[in-house]
């Protein structure tokens, strides 16, 4: 089920068959630097499937595959899930490193706010990143999400970043 597009961009649900697609992403170590750990394949599998169990309930809350829509090549995830309550929700991404550099990143999460803004009755939605993650500071800022301050998350501490639905603006 498709989620979102963007000028160049699909955004869809993960099926049990795109394991080998989840496992390109949450087992690169290169990707996840800044994300977590790199996942072994039966790690990423078990993820996978916690991952398709929250599409079952129709929330906007999941992980999500983004392919290019001109050769519907796999390029990454964008995803909505809870920061660590269920009242506050935020984005994230994550790009193969064949796809960044490409303004795929901000397209993501220009088109992903819109969706969450029409598609929830929710006022605001948040990003975090490593404060060494300058690449995902600038995406964000971009996308017309400020910050917020700090967050600790998992022992670390994150820059928090996010946006209200009055801020919002329709790109």
């Amino acid at each position: 089920m498709r989620l979102f597009e963007t000028g160049r961009l699909t955004v869809q649900r993960f099926t049990e068959a795109d394991s080998d697609l989840f496992y390109q992403i949450n087992g690169n170590e290169e990707t996840m630097r800044y994300i977590r750990p790199a996942k072994t394949r039966s790690e990423s599998d078990a993820f996978l499937t916690e991952n398709i169990n929250l599409y079952k309930n129709g929330s906007i809350v999941g992980r999500f595959a983004v392919f290019t829509r001109a050769d519907n090549r796999f390029v990454g995830t964008f995803s909505f899930l809870y920061l660590s309550d269920a009242e506050n929700i935020h984005l994230g991404y994550a790009l193969l490193k064949h796809a960044r550099g490409k303004g795929y990143a901000t397209e993501l999460v220009k088109a992903g706010l819109g969706h969450f803004f029409q598609h929830t009755d929710r006022n605001s939605v948040f990003a975090i990143t490593d404060p060494a993650n300058t690449a995902s500071r600038d995406v964000l800022l971009r996308a017309g999400l400020s910050f917020r301050g700090q967050w600790q998350g998992d022992g670390n501490m994150l820059d928090l970043y996010g946006i209200d639905r009055e801020q919002f603006v329709m790109y």
